[in-house]
């Protein structure tokens, strides 16, 4: 029939059944239904197929190095940093005031204990040597007179004890001008090394005017601090090694000879001092020195090499490697897990580890980097990080 005509008036509509409505319903449910499993179905499909793919792609265990935990006596000492001083320096100065007629010794020389340095005018001193010399033969010929006459009853008493007290006046006169003339010639006090020389020919010096300084280098003081806490480890007689940044690689050995019975109440510090032989004189005044007082060993303790050691912002760790199996060739498989640990002294590149591991357990001691917890590794070797020949001072 042609859209638009009238129907023909012999065929009426058929009527709309509720059940037919139904039917219709029922077959888009059930084709929608069918949509929303295959939907389902292929998602669960790619995501199985994905992750068997990921799977097949994971990455080969992280190569790293391994160590086992072992049971060391681990050193301990006490630290501080100081400054050396001779155990005797001076500055060699005179005594009395004069003119200089004699320099007898050059700048850094090498001196004994007594040797001539410098002489001052002393011509007016000697001439009263001699005056006062001259005052001693005439009193000693005056008082024998004296008591050969009393002994005969023919001098006084007085008389003799006037003899006897102007012998007495020349011999401190003499004995004061020998005084003075050894202060005009300045003598090294003990045996050293002099310093640069500060006094020309001609020079007029006052008491305390600087002629040199003078060191004794053949033993060395060395002042330093520890913390109150370390009172209690503290004897005299310990031994103290000294480091010199002057002479890398060398240590210095000495004891601990002074321990300041008086806790600075501002720094809360204890100051302590060493003595330590200088035999070649190759320390100086002045230097900076690491001192380590040495205390007796940590016996027994875990220790791992300091590279073994993770630092983080959570706390410090190592991996603890352990083996899990066989593979399909027979060869054992391995896992690092992470466990935090507690550090006790550094010593000579390894650290003592107080808790977190145990002895004999085997760690990663290089290639952390590449290691995700309790992910599989392999042991190796090659192209891993390598414990310093010497490490480095703490």
């Amino acid at each position: 029939m042609t859209e638009g005509m009238p129907r023909a008036a012999g065929r009426p509509r058929k009527p709309r059944t509720r059940g037919r409505l139904i039917f219709r319903l029922v077959l888009v449910a059930v084709l929608m239904g069918a949509v929303g499993f295959g939907l389902y179905t292929f998602q669960n499909f790619k995501t199985v197929m994905i992750g068997q793919f990921i799977a097949k792609m994971a990455p080969p265990p992280a190569p790293v190095a391994a160590v086992q935990a072992t049971l060391k006596n681990m050193p301990r000492y006490l630290e501080g940093i100081g400054t050396l001083q001779a155990s005797r320096q001076v500055t060699v100065a005179p005594e009395v005031a004069g003119r200089v007629t004699a320099i007898m010794f050059e700048a850094g020389q090498k001196v004994n204990a007594g040797d001539p340095l410098v002489q001052i005018y002393d011509a007016p001193d000697r001439a009263d040597l001699a005056n006062f010399q001259a005052q001693e033969r005439l009193a000693q010929v005056n008082l024998g007179r004296a008591r050969t006459l009393a002994a005969k009853e023919f001098g006084s008493k007085q008389a003799e004890d006037q003899a006897q007290m102007a012998l007495d006046q020349a011999h401190a006169g003499i004995a004061r001008t020998n005084a003075v003339i050894v202060q005009k010639l300045v003598r090294a006090p003990f045996a050293g090394e002099l310093g640069i020389r500060q006094v020309n020919l001609g020079q007029y010096l006052n008491p305390g005017n600087p002629i040199a300084t003078l060191t004794d280098l053949d033993t060395m003081f060395v002042d330093f601090t520890l913390p109150e806490q370390a009172s209690a480890e503290l004897k005299v007689g310990q031994t103290v090694d000294l480091a010199i940044d002057a002479f890398p690689g060398r240590t210095f050995v000495g004891k601990l000879t002074t321990v300041e019975p008086q806790i600075d109440p501002q720094t809360r510090a204890i100051k302590v001092e060493a003595t330590i032989p200088n035999p070649d004189h190759a320390l100086r005044p002045g230097m900076f020195a690491s001192a380590k007082v040495v205390l007796p060993p940590q016996k027994d303790v875990v220790t791992v090499p300091e590279t073994a050691v993770e630092y983080t912002p959570y706390g410090t760790s190592v991996y603890i490697v352990k083996e899990v199996g066989k593979d399909a060739k027979g060869e054992p498989k391995y896992i690092a897990s992470q466990s935090f640990v507690k550090l006790g002294e550094r010593r000579n590149g390894d650290v003592a580890v107080l808790s977190g591991l145990k002895a004999g357990e085997l760690v990663a001691s290089s290639g952390q980097l590449k290691i995700i917890n309790n992910a599989p590794v392999r042991l190796s070797r090659e192209g891993l990080l390598k414990q310093p020949a010497s490490p480095p001072r703490d």
